[in-house]
C-alpha cells in the first residue's frame, strides 16, 4: 500500500487508513484482530479512533489488542477528544475536557502517547486560543506527536493554523466526510487544508456503507444500518 507524508510533518501513513466506529460494540474482539491483521498484512499503518466511538469500548479494545497480539510501533494511531458523552453528545472543547479526555484515551489505550490528536468538532462556545493551548500541551509533554482537527469550518481550522504557526507547530492533518454523496468540503475545506499543507483525511469515503450498493434492496443483518447504534448514522 502506497504510504503518504502527513501534512509537512515527517510521518508517513498509508494512503487508507482503518476506522474503528463499531470496534468494542458491533464488532467484537476477534472480528477486530482479523480486520487489523488483514490491513497490516496490506501494508497499512493508520488506525482511526476517538473517545466517543462506543463510549471508550473502542479505544479499549484497541488497548487489549496492543497488549496482546500486536505491536505499537507498526501503527499510526489518530484518536480524537472535545465530545462529552450523554444523550446527545455535546462539543466540549475546553482545555480542561480535551486534556482529561487525552488522558483517558491513552489509559484506555495503554500507551503513552498518540501519533496523531484531533479536536472531534468545532465548538463556536469556546473561545480558539483555550482549545490551541490544549493542543500546545499536549505536543510539548510528548502526549501527542501531532495535532489536527475534525469537522471543522474552513475559517475556524484556519484561525488555529494560524496561531499554531506563531508557536512553531502546525495542522498535522484535517478530517472530514467526504464521498460522492457528500461533497461538501469541496467548497472550502479542501482548500484550506491545500493553503496550510494539511493532510485531508477522509471519513465515510464510501458513504456510510451506502455506496457499497448493500442497501439497494434490503437491510443486510450485520450492517450498520441494522445496528440499535449506528442506525441513527446510516438514515440521513
Amino acid at each position: 500500500m502506497e504510504k503518504r507524508r502527513l501534512g509537512r510533518t515527517g510521518l508517513m501513513v498509508s494512503s487508507l487508513g482503518l476506522g474503528t466506529l463499531t470496534w468494542g460494540r458491533d464488532t467484537d474482539l476477534e472480528q477486530a484482530s482479523q480486520q487489523l491483521r488483514m490491513f497490516l498484512d496490506a501494508g497499512g499503518n493508520l488506525l482511526d479512533t476517538a473517545a466517543t466511538y462506543g463510549e471508550g469500548e473502542s479505544e479499549k479494545l484497541i488497548g487489549t489488542l496492543l497488549d496482546e497480539e500486536f505491536s505499537r510501533e507498526d501503527l499510526v494511531i489518530c484518536s480524537k477528544a472535545g465530545v462529552r458523552a450523554g444523550d446527545p453528545p455535546s462539543v466540549d472543547a475546553s482545555r480542561a475536557n480535551l486534556l482529561r479526555g487525552l488522558d483517558q484515551t491513552l489509559q484506555r489505550l495503554g500507551t503513552s502517547y498518540i501519533d496523531v490528536w484531533f479536536v472531534h468538532h468545532y465548538d463556536p462556545f469556546v473561545r480558539v486560543e483555550e482549545t490551541l493551548t490544549a493542543l500546545e500541551m499536549a505536543l510539548r509533554s510528548g502526549r501527542a506527536r501531532y495535532v489536527g482537527v475534525s469537522n471543522y469550518p474552513a475559517w475556524a481550522m484556519a484561525e488555529l493554523a494560524v496561531l499554531l504557526r506563531q508557536d512553531r507547530y502546525e495542522v498535522a492533518a484535517v478530517q472530514g466526510e467526504y464521498s460522492l454523496v457528500n461533497r461538501q468540503v469541496e467548497d472550502e475545506v479542501l482548500a484550506a487544508a491545500e493553503h496550510f499543507d494539511s493532510s485531508f483525511i477522509a471519513w465515510s469515503p464510501l458513504g456510510r456503507g451506502v455506496l457499497t450498493g448493500k442497501y439497494q434492496t434490503s437491510i443486510p443483518p450485520d450492517s450498520r444500518a441494522a445496528s440499535q447504534h449506528l442506525q441513527g448514522f446510516v438514515s440521513p
